[in-house]
């Protein structure tokens, strides 16, 4: 058992590196052959051709794409992607910088996601169809049908500009610096309050449904009604029985969303103004900084198959049925 166990992580870790270098190639050919030129930026049209020539070989562009992509390859392998061309300091340096805030702010997010939809899935299946069964599957059918740009408009017009509770950007307020630990810890939790709102909402829903139509499902085996028939009380059944046989294909949405979320939540990083990897994603993209481009791709890549390769453990801790499935 064990040798298919290690089996099973050989082939995982192989087919986790053959994605990643098809990623990164996929990301630096696109963003190469995409129209501009990154040099522009640092140089003025009037000045002298051999000073953009001179900025081009500062940046490795004046190679041709092949030797750039070799060269780019062999610096990759030992996690060396270059030097940022804004930044003007190391790739991992910048992305380190900005990535504990995605990483922090995700989480939070992330586990008010499980819980408040585990919550309201659970309300639903007490009385399928009934009154709030119906309200709360609405509710989340419109908010999944709704653009997270849009959710963040509406939350910093009505919150925000309308009611004035919560601040509309920004991760802090300007004498933050002065407050105690616990005031640091309220004051970003209340700039937190709607980017997290805005993250949480819409991720909510695709949990609930997920959740609530599993739990359904469950109900309707026949080894629920077996157990009924047997005296057991439904509150043992959901626990020991339903909820662990419902939550399995949550668990892998749950790892490829939360591994999305890691790789940068880009819109609402943009609209709160944040210092997370999404909006470091944009401004990359924005200002053609190719190198950081890469990176960003490369640790969001990471992310999404380091969380998708933990869902399928913890789903294999769950039901341990499927190991024999993977080890076949």
């Amino acid at each position: 058992m064990k040798k298919g166990i290690v089996k099973v992580l050989i082939k995982r870790l192989v087919s986790s590196l053959v994605v990643l270098f098809l990623l990164i190639t996929f990301i630096f050919i696109l963003v190469r052959i995409s129209p501009g030129d990154p040099v522009q930026k640092f140089i003025s049209p009037d000045l002298n051709p051999q000073l953009a020539e001179k900025v081009r070989e500062s940046f490795n562009l004046n190679e041709s794409i092949t030797d750039q992509y070799i060269s780019f390859l062999s610096n990759a392998v030992t996690g060396n992607f270059g030097i940022s061309y804004n930044y003007r300091i190391p790739v991992l340096s910048v992305i380190f910088e900005f990535l504990p805030f995605t990483l922090i702010f995700t989480s939070i997010s992330f586990i008010l996601q499980l819980v408040i939809s585990f919550i309201l899935a659970l309300i639903s299946v007490r009385k399928i169809n009934a009154l709030p069964d119906r309200m709360i599957s609405k509710i989340t059918l419109v908010l999944y049908a709704t653009p997270a740009f849009v959710v963040g408009v509406f939350l910093i017009y009505f919150f925000s500009e309308t009611l004035g509770l919560f601040p509309s950007s920004g991760l802090k307020s300007f004498d933050a610096e002065e407050y105690s630990i616990l005031g640091k810890i309220l004051d970003y939790s209340y700039h937190l309050a709607l980017p997290i709102m805005t993250l949480s909402l819409i991720e909510i829903a695709i949990f609930y449904k997920y959740l609530r139509d599993n739990i359904e499902e469950v109900y309707n085996k026949h080894f629920v009604l077996n157990l009924r028939a047997n005296g057991f009380e439904e509150r043992e059944i959901l626990i020991k029985h339903v909820i662990p046989n419902a939550v399995n294909p949550l668990i892998a949405i749950a790892g490829i969303e939360l591994g999305i979320l890691f790789g940068g939540t880009l819109i609402v990083e943009v609209i709160f103004g944040l210092p997370g990897m999404g909006r470091l994603t944009i401004n990359a993209i924005l200002s053609r900084d190719y190198p950081l481009i890469i990176g960003c791709t490369f640790i969001a890549g990471i992310l999404i198959i380091l969380t998708n390769f933990l869902a399928d453990i913890l789903k294999v801790r769950i039901d341990k049925r499927l190991l024999a499935g993977v080890l076949n």
